[in-house]
């Protein structure tokens, strides 16, 4: 008996099944854009890390709380151009 994951996955493969049939090349690019994104989310990481302990340190709240707004959108943004980035490969 084939759980509803399998049958939803079938039934997904039937309706498109271009989103499956990835190429090798295809698999290996977007390994490579994982981590190539995942190395520029680091590198904002340890940058603005740094920042907002030197702002702990002068304790300077507002500032700390701007530094930490900023972290969250960089990675909000590097995640949504790295899905685009995928998309692209996939569309290939």
């Amino acid at each position: 008996m084939k759980s509803a994951y399998e049958l939803a996955m079938e039934r997904l493969q039937k309706e498109d099944p271009s989103q499956s049939a990835l190429t090798d090349s295809q698999k290996e690019e977007l390994k490579s854009l994982d981590q190539k994104y995942q190395a520029k989310v680091a590198e904002k990481e340890v940058f603005l890390q740094g920042q907002i302990n030197k702002a702990r340190a002068n304790r300077d709240q507002g500032e700390v709380q701007a530094l930490e707004k900023q972290l969250q959108n960089e990675r909000t943004r590097l995640e949504e151009e790295r899905e685009e980035a995928k998309e692209r490969v996939r569309k290939q």
